[in-house]
């Protein structure tokens, strides 16, 4: 709180006293009383500006702590959803090494006629031969490969939530009477998939085929061996990112 000097009253009083003390010892004590009026002056405008800075500070003390509020409840948010995301993957990871497991067992029989299930970047592969499903050049699958694609198909109703996407894959022989082995790999995917949702009721909507020809190799292509190897058929299954991101969002609400 700041102190006014009340100079019109020291004024008076010096006056008063004028006539007591000497003419010299009146100017200098007018003089005192001005030069202490200045001081109060500037110390008058010291305060206000002091005042004036403690209101700024106030203020923008204010905005910061808004803001600060904000950017706290934002990081809480992305936290809340992270976490619900790591939950969702760890719950997903676990369905995969089950399901995983669960199609090793049911595909065992079929590992001979060149069934190969494993893993690969989050998903899980079962790889089929074109011994297993199809006459050499054709797209029409045989009954070992329907009965291959039964015991895939019970373990795939089992987890509607898999996304399941056919591959085919050819040599770098070329087929006659089709139009290259690109169509030959894309019809032969078409094929497991339309056997998949009619005979073993499997959701259509899960379900993608698409074609490699020969372009994805995993053999040499300069041997029977190789070539054999790439005459295949891979069936992925993947989880649904964007079915887990939108339980996350549901878990946080």
């Amino acid at each position: 709180m700041k102190r006014v000097v009340n100079i019109g009253a020291l004024l008076m009083s010096i006056a008063i006293l004028a006539s007591c003390v000497s003419q010299k010892k009146y100017k200098s004590a007018v003089a005192q009383a001005a030069q202490l009026q200045t001081q109060v002056n500037d110390l008058n405008n010291q305060i206000s500006g002091l005042q004036k800075q403690v209101t700024d500070l106030t203020d923008k003390n204010k905005a910061i702590s808004s803001e600060f509020a904000g950017y706290k409840a934002g990081c809480e948010d992305c936290q809340q959803k992270l976490t619900a995301v790591r939950a969702a993957l760890a719950e997903q990871y676990n369905t995969m090494a089950e399901v995983m497991s669960r199609l090793s067992t049911a595909l065992d029989n079929f590992k001979a006629n060149g069934v190969e299930v494993y893993s690969r970047n989050g998903n899980i592969y079962v790889s089929l031969s074109e011994d297993l499903l199809y006459k050499s050049g054709s797209s029409k699958l045989g009954e070992s490969g329907k009965a291959a694609l039964g015991s895939l198909a019970k373990v795939l109703n089992d987890y509607p939530k898999l996304k399941v996407i056919v591959v085919g894959n050819t040599d770098t022989v070329r087929v006659k009477g089709v139009a290259d082995n690109w169509s030959l790999s894309t019809e032969r995917a078409n094929g497991v998939v339309r056997i998949l949702v009619k005979d073993y009721s499997v959701d259509p909507a899960r379900l993608t085929s698409a074609g490699h020809g020969k372009f994805d190799p995993i053999g040499d292509n300069a041997t029977d061996e190789g070539r054999a190897k790439n005459r295949r058929t891979d069936i992925i299954l993947n989880p649904d990112m964007e079915r887990i991101w939108k339980e996350a969002e549901a878990q946080k609400q």
